[in-house]
């Protein structure tokens, strides 16, 4: 296919592979797949529908428009809204829509009850517990009140307890494990009261990554939620994971430029040539969510090689040095992925350009903007 501009190709058959190893770290757990963010970038509706056969249990997303774009698609697997309900108008929108929202803290649990009284059965909802992120959940100091409350609210259904972790990524488990720990004792309160959720989750990717190491932490644990790693990137360095990439950015060269030494490139002349060379012009900028931190530090897969991006990234395209290749005009650059047509190691790394660019993996995904078309096969 060709585009205009930039297309992110996103390759299904990678996904279903990612999901396949992502199941194999974890066994006997119900896989609960993030497809927040317009699924990391890649497309929601047909991320989800592939998740969806390849057996995901169920999708996540933070808002009630994510769900909400996905039931209109025809997706009827259950979607957890992770970022919880914040009026009375989108939970109402979530309990018809048959979302399942999360419990966030106690003062949205008496919307949550009036919006569930419209249904004809009780309708499932997760708790979530900050136990070291303090940015969403109830603390555990107040966790256990809020169950007795739910436990007491006919209209709903403890369907999950869950926490996420801070420091996942990090080789040394010990405050994870401090984290989990936290988690259990709420989770015995519940208990105790007679809740027992059918869903208790922790791990995310790099949860899953992390393996026995965390695992241990929670053998309560029935459900795990994959999000990065289904996309084929890691959140963290781990050899022999077996991940493929999902999305590869590309863009045709528009233009050819000959350069003779003291030529400059781009804004601000931040790129003066050395040697007699070529440049080529690919409509890729800041504005399809290139870095510009990449300026003269990222490289473009281009004609079977590695291309050193030189000058300034502007907001619509991005020059590399090509020297002497053999590169024509309509040829096609890989900011990240994998190059069409080319050998399994041909391309560049989303984590790495997520390096160089002094970010991670996560947003230069996300950032992959909307005028760049999406092509999944």
């Amino acid at each position: 296919m060709v585009a205009a501009r930039g297309i992110a190709h996103i390759n299904l058959e990678a996904l279903r592979e990612n999901f396949a190893v992502a199941r194999g770290l974890s066994p006997g757990l119900a896989c609960i797949a993030v497809v927040k963010a317009d699924a990391y970038g890649h497309g929601a509706v047909s991320i989800s529908r592939a998740l969806v056969e390849a057996g995901a249990d169920q999708l996540a997303v933070v808002t009630v428009a994510e769900g909400v774009e996905l039931r209109d698609a025809g997706i009827t697997r259950p979607i957890l809204m992770l970022g919880g309900l914040h009026s009375d108008s989108e939970t109402q929108e979530a309990c018809a829509h048959g979302l399942t929202p999360t419990l966030h803290h106690p003062e949205g649990l008496a919307r949550i009850r009036a919006a569930a009284r419209l249904r004809n059965r009780p309708w499932p909802i997760h708790v979530k517990v900050d136990t070291g992120m303090r940015r969403m959940g109830v603390a555990t100091s107040d966790a256990a009140a809020l169950l007795a409350d739910v436990a007491q609210s006919p209209e709903l259904e403890l369907e999950g307890l869950y926490t996420h972790l801070a420091c996942a990524e990090d080789p040394d488990p010990a405050f994870s494990l401090a984290q989990l720990a936290e988690f259990r004792g709420v989770l015995k309160q519940a208990r105790d009261r007679g809740l027992d959720p059918p869903l208790i989750h922790f791990a995310n990717s790099a949860g899953l990554l992390a393996g026995e190491s965390l695992a241990k932490g929670l053998p309560e644990a029935t459900a795990c939620r994959p999000g990065l790693m289904l996309y084929g990137a890691l959140p963290c360095p781990r050899e022999g994971v077996g991940l493929r990439a999902v999305m590869s950015l590309r863009a045709r060269v528009v233009n050819l430029r000959q350069l003779s030494p003291g030529d400059t490139v781009g804004y601000g002349a931040t790129y003066r040539a050395t040697l007699p060379t070529r440049v080529a012009t690919i409509p890729l900028g800041y504005a399809d969510g290139v870095p510009c931190a990449l300026a003269n530090r990222g490289d473009v897969w281009l004609d079977g090689d590695r291309r050193p991006i030189v000058g300034r990234v502007s907001m619509d395209y991005l020059t590399v040095d090509i020297g002497s290749a053999n590169v024509a005009l309509g040829d096609e650059g890989v900011l990240f992925g994998q190059a069409a047509d080319g050998a399994f190691s041909d391309g560049i790394p989303v984590e790495e350009v997520a390096e160089r660019a002094a970010t991670i993996p996560y947003e230069i995904l996300v950032r992959v903007g909307q005028r760049i078309l999406r092509h999944s096969d």
